[in-house]
């Protein structure tokens, strides 16, 4: 994001303003370096002078007398001189004398010396002055760089009177001015109605006459919620730009911080300085880092900082006027932990969904993402927005971007589409691990987990299609089976989920009758089939002796004061009659699903040998597997062969077949209820 740019000049040649005059900048560190730096060289100099021995004036008279002395410096008011020897160990040669007495004649005293042999340097100087000099005038130098520079930047910095630890208080958001926000509504594709709601926002802040003059009142709040990546930032920058307005944009962990007080400060200075620049609009992004419910669970003692800057949210939202031109837009995906006092009306009165984009909302999204590359021929986004559904906007940018990568490192002139249908499966499930060895009976066993997948599916006319299936591993899984939904599901019918489970439970079922034994490839399959189960039972009322009732988790059961002995809601008698129900209901999913691979077991084992030589089948070959024909179409293999004996590659042959629906890449196993 950019800050806002200051103005110096313009382009009719006016004089440019006088700037703020130039300050010095530095860190804290820089200052203590130098600091350190200073002191090091104070004691170097120090420690330049020679080291001495302080000798009594009676000592001095022993060592002349016995002419131990060899050279001596006769000032006004110091004698310091030479030892010829000194009898201690350890000691300095150099000494000065302490203490001279009042009626002592420096000049007899010279001659006197010099009769013992001693070589004497009589000076006159004012030795007092530059001793306290060169004793005081370092630390003086230190203590005035400490006060008039250090001292001056923690008064100073920040401009306000609190200076720099009062720059605490100061908000850390970033400022978008409105010739710098180039996002619009054109850049936003796939949430239509969260920008129809948005639409009026845009035209109170172009024109609030013309709602003033009914006596309407626009939203002071709008909270847009959402799962991750659905664009709520983005939709946010887009009003923006609409309304050519400045962006305040702050995220909510930025208010807290290790000094107590320092959020509600942060959101006093933000909205200050939001109601000196309207009309503009602030953007609380995260805004559940600082908005969680008060009361259990919110402070754990003591003074909480973050409940005290949801306090300052609150009062300042109270305190807009009508004529302020101020939105306050704020973004999170965890709505239900938001304290009722901020949802309420007249902060953020207005909720607006951002929901995941369906097969039209895809699309849009595909194409303004695909603006920016070269897209070959044969690239068909309409088929590629149906074969990622439950993909949200970031999720998108994702694929064209890594489509992008892909075919750049082939060195292809343009996209092509097997490089979107890669980059779609590589966000989803990783990327493919193509030189990877795996035992062969490892490959053996996932290619009939996978042929399971595959032929339940195909037989199943309430599953969705199939897509593709592979054994090429691809992140944590050894092998996988990819269907293309015909249509975005909100609800989910009995015998769509009844369906899922069979085709989970086919790949266990496949690797038990073929190859004898099974082993924990299956552990994902497990885990989604048995939750899948558990929602039938306790939250989607399809299982007959539950019935209507709800029993699942509630998201607000923190909020409760009262709570049942175990943390449960219900009876140890109906917990175990909801165990009973769950393995019911996949206990018959693993008996008809053995029932119906049984008697597909030559249609079985035909799709296995198939994944075993060519690894990876689309539907069509699938389908052709099942109709008992037979695949002819080149191996690597035989592919590296042919090069190597320069001969041409063989031709694939098409397989004569009935068109099979028409393929839909499925979201993930586990629905998600709408």
């Amino acid at each position: 994001m950019s800050d806002q740019q200051p103005d110096n000049g313009n382009s009719q040649g006016r004089p440019r303003p006088p700037g703020p005059p130039l300050r010095m900048s530095r860190g804290v560190f820089g200052w203590v370096v130098f600091i350190l730096i200073s002191l090091t060289l104070v004691m170097v100099v120090m420690q330049g002078y020679p080291e001495q021995q302080i000798l009594r004036y009676d000592q001095f008279l022993m060592e002349m007398r016995s002419g131990n002395i060899r050279s001596v410096v006769i000032k006004e008011d110091k004698i310091t001189g030479e030892l010829a020897e000194v009898r201690g160990q350890g000691q300095p040669k150099e000494f000065e004398v302490g203490i001279i007495p009042g009626n002592t004649d420096l000049l007899e005293l010279a001659q006197e010396l010099t009769k013992y042999g001693a070589q004497v340097e009589l000076t006159r100087s004012n030795s007092l002055v530059i001793h306290l000099l060169l004793t005081f005038v370092p630390w003086l130098l230190i203590i005035a760089f400490i006060w008039f520079f250090v001292f001056r930047q923690f008064r100073g910095v920040g401009g306000g009177p609190g200076g720099m630890l009062g720059n605490f208080g100061r908000s850390k958001h970033r400022v978008t001015s409105k010739e710098h926000t180039h996002v619009t509504f054109s850049d936003v594709a796939g949430i239509e109605e969260a920008k129809d709601e948005c639409t009026e926002l845009i035209e109170f802040l172009k024109n609030p006459k013309r709602f003033q003059r009914l006596g309407g009142r626009i939203p002071r709040g709008v909270l847009l919620v959402g799962d991750p990546g659905c664009g709520k930032t983005l939709l946010a920058k887009a009003i923006a730009g609409e309304a050519e307005v400045p962006f305040f944009s702050i995220s909510g962990s930025d208010f807290v911080e290790m000094f107590v007080g320092v959020g509600a400060s942060r959101v006093r200075d933000l909205f200050k300085q939001a109601k000196d620049n309207s009309p503009c609009i602030i953007f609380l992004d995260e805004i559940d880092a600082v908005g969680r419910r008060r009361g259990a669970g919110f402070s754990s003692g003591g003074h909480d900082e973050r409940e005290q800057t949801l306090n300052a949210i609150l009062v300042e939202m109270d305190g807009f006027e009508t004529s302020d031109q101020v939105i306050v837009i704020a973004a999170t995906n965890r709505a239900d932990v938001l304290d009722p006092a901020l949802v309420r009306p007249g902060r953020f009165d207005r909720q607006v969904y951002v929901p995941l984009p369906d097969v039209k909302g895809r699309l849009e999204i595909l194409k303004v993402h695909a603006r920016k590359i070269k897209l070959g021929p044969d690239v068909d986004l309409h088929r590629l927005a149906r074969g990622t559904p439950m993909f949200s906007g970031a999720d998108l940018a994702a694929i064209i971007n890594e489509a992008a990568l892909l075919a750049t490192m082939a060195n292809k002139d343009y996209v092509e589409m097997t490089d979107l249908e890669e980059a779609r499966d590589k966000v989803r499930w990783g990327r493919a691990k193509k030189s990877r060895v795996v035992d062969e009976r490892e490959r053996v066993a996932t290619a009939y987990h996978e042929a399971g997948h595959a032929l339940v599916q195909c037989l199943l006319p309430d599953a969705d299609p199939l897509h593709k299936v592979s054994i090429i591993p691809r992140g944590p899984y050894g092998g996988a089976s990819f269907s293309l939904p015909e249509k975005d599901r909100t609800t989910y019918g009995q015998r769509y989920i009844r369906a899922m489970l069979r085709i989970l439970c086919a790949g266990r079922v496949a690797e038990e009758m073929i190859c004898g034994e099974v082993n924990s490839g299956a552990a994902a399959d497990i885990r989604q089939a048995t939750e899948m189960a558990r929602r039938m039972v306790v939250e989607w009322g399809m299982s007959p002796k539950i019935g209507f009732i709800y029993y699942g988790d509630d998201a607000d059961k923190s909020s409760k004061w009262f709570d049942l002995p175990g943390g449960r809601d219900h009876s140890p008698q109906t917990a175990q009659l909801i165990d009973e129900e769950i393995h019911k209901l996949i206990d018959e999913a693993y008996a008809e699903t053995m029932q119906l691979v049984e008697q597909n077991r030559d249609k079985l084992e035909a799709i296995a040998q198939a994944l075993l030589k060519y690894e990876t089948l689309d539907a069509s070959e699938v389908h052709a597997l099942i109709r008992g024909e037979t695949l002819r179409r080149p191996t690597l293999s035989d592919l590296l062969d042919a090069d190597q004996a320069g001969t041409a590659p063989p031709v694939a042959r098409p397989v004569k077949s009935e068109p099979p629906p028409e393929p839909r890449l499925g979201s993930d196993p586990l629905p998600q209820p709408g």
